[in-house]
């Protein structure tokens, strides 16, 4: 490096001093601002047109929300500091009442402040600048960013957690409801994507919502965590001001405080649980948008979806394309992906705070979650929408020999052991192949088949008959059908009790709080 470089260069850090000085980022340790391009990575997705907000907005969006976070945080800080007498009501009430001031002109003062060292750092400098040390400079006692970060981060997720409780809820009431209305619709089920035994539509639509109430039940479990107060943890090892988390707690609508401060501060498991359960839920919704992808098509024809739901080719003018099913698929990959990403970074970081698990494992649950809860509406929608073609349905089932396996247990019932059974109704159905007759009119020449027809036989063998039949062993039969609706119905109405409760404390808690601040500050 030359003279004048050095020079230059000795200049630049001049500035940057200046500047920290002046925009609040000198932290007695350290006097300059933060690298420019460093900045422009970690803090300027809060800043106007940078297009990479997390969560649900970017610029002044994002910093707008993230303000709203910290400053919710710090109004139940600051009532618990001043009920602890920890700071004297005259210094909390007049930070209560600028902060609530600032949060319901939504922050206006604050947007295009430096943000020298974080989002953080400069409100609470504007803070001090306005108030001055004295009271300002109170807002941070017995609490760490560590802490702070770890309890935004859990008010931060209700939103759009919450929102996905809702909607699987929503999802599961609609394939219920469906799945009520078609039982007595009879179709093929398929395995190795052959027709199988006779079921009924109604049938599989059960089995997909049985699928996606364990899956709702994971969420709840695995939201556990997000109600769990971390505020009082400090950096790592807790702190020698006589707080009181359980109070902070009640004032943010968690249902207690983090026992010990390092898993506080380290952990953020809720993340990974969350992503792991919506992958879960999402490789189900895949899987039926796949079937629902064959069955709408021309060759198939066992479903119809409705005008709206349906898509139309730019060049081709027949084409009526399902191709909201392929954003399903494709959307409920999202988790996954966010899964893995958030796993590997966390992998890396030891056992206490680290960037690596508290920011960058944890930009990837929002993308997760935002794309689940799209995919989850989407299915909603198309249930909803589609229509069985019922002809069509019960004419597979005939077509593809699905009541053959009745025909074999029948004969077992009547005494014959289940391999030859199995042999002569195989038989039997290559008989049928060969002559292009149905199973009924090919049993009938089999005398140890033809024994088994009552009466005159014209019904025999009839799809709808054979699927009423499977009443053991969770099959489509009317009683089993309807036994497990209803265990299902209660089962959704229990975890939608769960949600609703959950939902309704948070709510109650954001209220609680701002009544408890008004009254501190009026009182003062």
């Amino acid at each position: 490096m030359s003279a004048i470089d050095a020079i230059h260069a000795l200049d630049a850090i001049a500035c940057r001093a200046e500047t920290a000085a002046r925009d609040g980022a000198d932290t007695g340790r350290l006097r300059t601002t933060l690298n420019d391009e460093a900045h422009r990575i970690v803090y300027d997705q809060y800043l106007p047109g940078s297009g990479s907000g997390s969560g649900s907005g970017s610029g002044q969006d994002g910093m707008v929300q993230e303000l709203r976070l910290i400053s919710e945080v710090d109004l139940a800080h600051l009532v618990m500091l001043a009920e602890r007498g920890i700071v004297d009501t005259g210094r909390v009430a007049i930070l209560l009442d600028t902060i609530s001031a600032l949060r319901a002109d939504d922050f206006a003062e604050l947007r295009g402040m430096p943000m020298p060292r974080g989002v953080y750092l400069a409100y609470e400098g504007r803070l001090v600048e306005r108030l001055g040390e004295r009271i300002g400079g109170v807002l941070h006692t017995g609490r760490s960013r560590n802490d702070l970060n770890a309890t935004t981060v859990r008010l931060k997720t209700r939103g759009p957690y919450g929102e996905l409780l809702t909607e699987v809820a929503e999802l599961a009431d609609i394939l219920l409801a469906a799945a009520d209305v078609y039982r007595d619709v009879t179709m093929p089920a398929y395995t190795h994507g052959q027709p199988a035994v006779p079921i009924t539509y109604g049938h599989y639509l059960t089995g997909v919502a049985s699928s996606v109430l364990r899956s709702l039940a994971a969420l709840l479990e695995a939201g556990r965590e997000i109600d769990v107060n971390p505020l009082g943890a400090g950096a790592v090892g807790g702190t020698s001001v006589r707080i009181d988390p359980h109070r902070t707690a009640e004032l943010l609508g968690f249902t207690g405080a983090a026992p010990n401060s390092v898993d506080a501060v380290a952990s953020r498991d809720f993340v990974l649980r969350l992503l792991a359960a919506c992958s879960t839920l999402g490789v189900t919704m895949a899987r039926v948008a796949r079937d629902l992808s064959t069955w709408t098509s021309e060759e198939f024809g066992l479903l119809r979806m409705a005008d709206d739901l349906v898509g139309s080719s730019s060049m081709m003018p027949q084409k009526r394309n399902p191709f909201l099913l392929e954003h399903i698929q494709g959307r409920s990959n999202a988790a996954l992906g966010g899964f893995v990403a958030a796993s590997s970074a966390m992998s890396t970081a030891g056992f206490t705070n680290a960037i690596a698990v508290g920011t960058e494992s944890v930009r990837h649950l929002w993308p997760g979650l935002r794309d689940t809860l799209d995919a989850v509406t989407l299915l909603r929608l198309v249930v909803a929408g589609a229509e069985p073609e019922r002809e069509r349905m019960e004419e597979r089932a005939v077509g593809g020999f699905t009541t053959a396996t009745y025909l074999a247990e029948s004969l077992v019932m009547d005494g014959m052991p289940f391999r030859k059974a199995h042999h002569l109704v195989g038989e039997t159905v290559l008989s049928a192949l060969d002559r292009g007759v149905s199973l009924t009119e090919a049993g009938r020449e089999r005398p140890e088949v033809a024994a088994l027809a009552p009466g005159d036989g014209s019904s025999w063998l009839d799809p709808a008959d054979v699927a009423a039949a499977y009443a053991y062993g969770g099959g489509p039969g009317a009683t089993s059908t309807e036994a497990a609706l209803h265990r299902l119905t209660a089962e959704l109405e229990r975890l939608h009790d769960e949600v609703t409760a959950r939902r309704t404390r948070w709510t109650n808690a954001a209220d609680r709080l701002t009544t408890t601040v008004r009254a501190l500050v009026e009182s003062s």
